[in-house]
C-alpha cells in the first residue's frame, strides 16, 4: 500500500483547523481550503499550503490539483449545503479517500449516499468513547494540554512485560514519562522506577506529542 502523503482539509472552523494542525506537526503535506482570508492567512504559517477558494467549485477544485491528494477532509460544519456539494465533487474526481463531517442524522444518510469513506460526527464519537472508556474502567484516553504536549493512556508494548520501568529508560529512550499505572482497574500514580510491568497493564504518560506518536508507532512494526 502507498503510504499517506498529502492531506486536503476543507473549512477551517475549530475541528478543520485541530485536524490540519494535527496532520501538519506531524510532518505530513496539508493543504487547507477555506472562503475566509482570515482563516487562512491565520493557517497559511502552519500548514503546506493554505488557500481562499469555494471548494463547492469543480473548476476551482482542479486547478488546486485536488486528485494529487491521498486523502480530503471535509470538516464544513454549519454549511451543510457546501459540505454536501464538496463531497460530491471529491467523489467524482477520484479521490482515493473521503472523510465528511456530518452536522446532523440528515446530514449523515447524504454523505453515506455519495459515498464518503468515513463520515465523522466529533461529539457524538466523542461521548461514545468517554462512555466506553468509562464503561471499561479506564482512567483516561487522551488529553491534549497544548499544541505541543499530551497525557495519553496506553497499554504497555508486549516486550515490556516483565521489565522494570528503570530497566526500560523509556524518559531517556522516548522522551516521556509514567505519571501512573493502571493494572486490573486499580491505579498506581507516580510508580517508581522498581516498579516491574506485566502483560495487561496500562500507563499514563506525558510528553512531546510528536515522541507519543513514535511511541505508538512501535506497537504496529
Amino acid at each position: 500500500m502507498r503510504q499517506i502523503k498529502q492531506f486536503v482539509v476543507f473549512g477551517l472552523g475549530r475541528f478543520g483547523q485541530s485536524v490540519a494542525t494535527s496532520l501538519a506537526e506531524s510532518d505530513y503535506e496539508v493543504m487547507v481550503v477555506d472562503q475566509s482570508e482570515e482563516k487562512v492567512q491565520e493557517m497559511s504559517t502552519i500548514v503546506t499550503q493554505a488557500v481562499q477558494a469555494d471548494a463547492t467549485d469543480q473548476e476551482t477544485l482542479k486547478a488546486l490539483g485536488i486528485r494529487n491528494f491521498d486523502v480530503a477532509i471535509v470538516a464544513i460544519g454549519k454549511d451543510i449545503q457546501s459540505s454536501i456539494m464538496t463531497t460530491l465533487l471529491l467523489k467524482e474526481l477520484n479521490v482515493p479517500y473521503v472523510v465528511a463531517k456530518a452536522s446532523t442524522d440528515s446530514h449523515k444518510r447524504v454523505l453515506e449516499k455519495l459515498g464518503a469513506d468515513r463520515i465523522i460526527s466529533p461529539e457524538q464519537d466523542m461521548g461514545q468513547r468517554l462512555a466506553n472508556n468509562l464503561i471499561a474502567g479506564n482512567i483516561i484516553d487522551y488529553i491534549q494540554l497544548s499544541h505541543d504536549y499530551s497525557i495519553m493512556e496506553i497499554a504497555i508494548l508486549p516486550e515490556w512485560s516483565g521489565q522494570s520501568i528503570a530497566e526500560l529508560d523509556i524518559r531517556a529512550k522516548y522522551g516521556i514519562n509514567i505519571i501512573a499505572i493502571e493494572r486490573n482497574k486499580e491505579i498506581l500514580v507516580t510508580p517508581g522506577p522498581s516498579y516491574i510491568l506485566q502483560e495487561g497493564d496500562f500507563i499514563v504518560i506525558v510528553g512531546n506529542n510528536k515522541s507519543i506518536q513514535e511511541l505508538e508507532a512501535k506497537r504496529y512494526e
